[in-house]
């Protein structure tokens, strides 16, 4: 039995955005940190860190919220290639997420980008997911 461990972490971050917590634990795999640098350097959350505890591996994600509204800055995740259907795009293919105000993420020959920077390099991915 295979796990997806990208649907998961961004389920719990998911969830963890709609419950209003401040740290979601996650598996700590490659694509899930770089992912996770990816998603601190755009803005979407505030901190990640690997701990291990109990002889395993895990990421906390501090979750980054509005001061005022305390409305999570992460409207939306979506999973766009599964284990089960993957989906490939060419540089031209690649698209935009809400006009421009969310972001896809792109595994490809460079490592996991998002859309922007694959653009800009002209190149094409696997496309993981979608963020606004």
């Amino acid at each position: 039995m295979t796990i997806d461990t990208i649907s998961d972490m961004l389920t719990r971050i998911r969830n963890g955005n709609s419950v209003g917590h401040q740290v979601v634990k996650v598996n700590s795999t490659r694509i899930n940190y770089r992912i996770c640098r990816l998603l601190k350097s755009e803005g979407f959350i505030r901190q990640f860190e690997t701990v291990i505890k109990e002889g395993k591996r895990y990421i906390f994600i501090y979750l980054k919220y509005e001061n005022e509204s305390k409305k999570p800055i992460i409207r939306g995740l979506k999973r766009v290639s599964k284990p089960g259907l993957r989906v490939y795009v060419r540089k031209r293919q690649i698209p935009l997420v809400l006009g421009g105000q969310g972001l896809a993420l792109l595994s490809t020959s460079q490592g996991i980008l998002t859309s922007l920077q694959a653009k800009k390099l002209g190149i094409g991915g696997e496309l993981i997911c979608y963020i606004w």
